[in-house]
């Protein structure tokens, strides 16, 4: 099957999900997990230095 690439925001992204959302399980949930995959892989958490800024990661020798 041909592939595309669509450029959605992550509003948008949960939006699309939300009305899958109401369609029958069996006909969409393959959908569904490809693009909790490719959303996963793009949209990380912050990382524990970024919530606390005050930390550094220097080791003392």
């Amino acid at each position: 099957m041909p592939q595309i690439n669509l450029t959605l925001s992550l509003e948008q992204t949960n939006l699309v999900l939300e009305a899958l959302g109401q369609l029958p399980y069996a006909r969409v949930y393959e959908l569904i997990e490809t693009i909790g995959r490719q959303a996963s892989a793009q949209v990380q958490p912050p990382s524990v230095e970024a919530e606390r800024p005050g930390l550094s990661s220097v080791r003392s020798a």
